[in-house]
């Protein structure tokens, strides 16, 4: 599959899968950023993409910079549709306690592309019933 990129900057970096088996492709930062324990700053990557219909762009954690740095996602997984042309940016989030750095050209993120499935509702007053049930947070968990 080929997903048209439009470099918005000069600067940007195609995303990069990092091994030959990698599910994301690696997004880069096009500037350097502070950001404080607790916020959240939007780190752009200077590109925009052509996801073709049927599909979506998730843009997820690296977990190197979610474990050594505490930075991810602050939406947790970001969702670009397939109608967006605009800029990627990804909202990144500082849960660590100190300040940290993100230098212009670092990897902030990774981007999957899968397709998916659209539902069609139905309301209804009965749903079938399940061994789980109305089991909600944590109902599943063995003892």
């Amino acid at each position: 599959m080929k997903i048209k990129i439009k470099k918005l900057r000069e600067d940007a970096k195609v995303p990069v899968y990092a091994s030959e088996y990698s599910a994301g492709a690696d997004l880069y930062s096009t500037e350097a950023l502070v950001i404080a324990p607790g916020e959240t700053a939007a780190v752009k990557t200077g590109l925009a993409l052509e996801i073709p219909e049927g599909y979506v762009g998730l843009v997820c954690a690296r977990s190197g910079l979610a474990t050594k740095k505490g930075l991810a996602p602050a939406n947790k997984v970001g969702v670009i549709d397939s109608d967006y042309r605009g800029e990627i940016t990804v909202a990144l989030y500082n849960q660590s306690k100190e300040t940290q750095t993100l230098d212009a050209g670092e990897r902030a993120a990774q981007l999957l592309i899968t397709p998916y499935l659209k539902a069609e509702f139905e309301e209804s007053d009965e749903l079938s019933e399940t061994a789980r049930g109305q089991g909600g947070f944590g109902s599943t968990g063995r003892k």
